[in-house]
């Protein structure tokens, strides 16, 4: 299991503890550190949906301006600014054979992990 994030987010954090709480082994990849493959980005798209993943709330995203938003309107312009600015994604990202969940919610891991 894989799970990507970056280490000062209080959502990793919680996510993480629960994880480990919970004896759930995972690798832990640092956005920060390791960026994110525009080939993973297509994955999750293709999966997901790019919108479950661009984080709208987050102050990366409130910082950009009005341009640069609006022209965010399909996989083809998101994909690249959340590759460049990998702090707009929502975290943490969990991919466990086939799970893929965005965020922290302990109802969803509970469900998932069956702890």
């Amino acid at each position: 299991m894989k799970v990507y994030g970056i280490t000062n987010c209080n959502t990793v954090k919680k996510a993480l503890d629960w994880l480990k709480k919970n004896h759930v082994e995972f690798e832990f990849h640092d956005f920060k550190k390791l960026g994110i493959s525009p080939e993973k980005l297509r994955e999750w798209n293709e999966t997901a949906g790019y919108e479950a993943f661009l984080n709208k709330q987050g102050l990366t995203w409130k910082q950009l301006d009005a341009e640069t938003k609006a022209t965010v309107q399909t996989a083809a312009e998101a994909l690249p600014l959340l590759q460049q600015k990998t702090s707009m994604i929502k975290r943490p990202v969990i991919e466990d054979n086939g799970f893929l969940y965005f965020g922290f919610n302990e109802e969803a891991y509970l469900k998932h992990f069956g702890k």
